[in-house]
């Protein structure tokens, strides 16, 4: 049965669900956020092929574009990667700051990442973790490569900063919501809160003056 939440007060209690072991030792629920259409077919194709515990789809109702690609693969053969979990959708050699979300929020890092490039001359890698619980079954190695301890960290989340905190650590930046029940286009909450590249690139620039 398919059922809408509301993101701001469940997505915390979902993904939490990540966390929790079952009798095998695995975690028990596999929660999926993904960033455009391409990370959603494969988010679907991990939901289909989970045989072992439930599945949830954290969906956007937004129209949202596909995000770049890095190369010359197509979007979706870059977005499997996305079946560890967490994979970087932008990456440079020797990153000043990796910035780190999923769902919509990513798209907003990529706008964030191209004013931080261009005006403050840094160099940005962009982290889509689509399932923090799949992402911490990949060996260390793989997810030191994609959030290196360390760099600067920085989160976006349109929900409440717990769900990335575990993600970027102590030392991390995570910008979220402790708050819902505005009503408004999306483009007007963006604004109103913060979510544009433009106030998220100054967040980022606000955060490594501190570290």
């Amino acid at each position: 049965m398919a059922q809408r939440i509301n993101l701001v007060e469940q997505e915390a209690q979902i993904r939490l669900l990540e966390k929790l072991k079952n009798h095998s030792g695995n975690p028990s629920f596999m929660a999926l956020r993904p960033a455009d259409s391409a990370e959603t077919s494969v988010a679907w194709k991990m939901a289909l092929e989970n045989k072992n515990t439930p599945t949830g789809l954290i969906l956007s109702r937004q129209g949202i574009k596909d995000l770049p690609t890095k190369g010359a693969s197509s979007r979706y053969q870059e977005a499997l990667a996305s079946e560890k979990g967490g994979y970087l959708v932008k990456e440079v050699e020797n990153p000043d700051v990796v910035l780190v979300a999923n769902g919509s929020e990513v798209a907003t890092l990529v706008a964030a990442s191209e004013i931080l490039e261009a005006k403050n001359g840094l160099k940005v890698n962009i982290a889509s973790v689509i399932s923090e619980g799949v992402f911490r079954l990949q060996s260390k190695e793989y997810q030191q490569s994609v959030i290196p301890k360390n760099k600067p960290l920085f989160g976006l989340t349109a929900g409440l900063p717990v769900n990335l905190e575990g993600l970027v650590g102590d030392a991390g930046k995570v910008f979220g919501l402790d708050h819902f029940g505005y009503s408004a286009p999306a483009n007007i909450l963006d604004e109103k809160f913060g979510f544009t590249g433009e106030k998220v690139s100054q967040q980022v620039l606000a955060y490594l003056k501190t570290v």
